[in-house]
């Protein structure tokens, strides 16, 4: 009976990790106007490096979560001001593992180093709409 209790307790902490996860996407994409998005965090051969999650637009700043993570606040903050698109490309064949082939990958420039991001081909156009809607420093 008792390895019952635990199997039982097992499955139930997997069950509300899950819907804890899931449950934080929902939140963020739907009623926060999140968009997909995959932030090539370390640039490894292979394609490797990239990690899933979602962004925010918030005023001049561009949020970025990871998917799975518990955590309420962005791994990473872009600013809109020192963030220029390098280069676009489709995702190599060792990307394609990860990264959907309709996706964009943007090469961007910010602060003296580079990000790669990657998106729907859809939410590009409302990217860099924004990122080119910067107005400028006002002395």
């Amino acid at each position: 009976m008792r390895l019952l209790e635990t199997i039982a307790i097992a499955l139930i902490a997997v069950l509300v990790v899950m819907i804890a996860l899931f449950g934080r996407r929902e939140l963020f994409t739907r009623s926060l106007g999140a968009i997909e998005l995959y932030v090539r965090l370390y640039n490894r051969p292979g394609g490797r490096g990239w990690s899933p999650g979602f962004a925010q637009f918030r005023g001049d700043e561009l949020r970025w979560f990871r998917i799975f993570s518990f955590s309420p606040w962005p791994r990473r903050r872009l600013s809109r001001r020192r963030l220029g698109v390098e280069s676009r490309r489709s995702p190599t064949a060792d990307e394609a593992q990860l990264v959907p082939a309709e996706w964009v990958v943007l090469k961007c420039r910010t602060d003296g180093a580079f990000v790669e991001l990657a998106m729907p081909r859809h939410t590009v156009t409302g990217f860099l709409s924004w990122l080119e809607s910067v107005t400028p420093y006002s002395t």
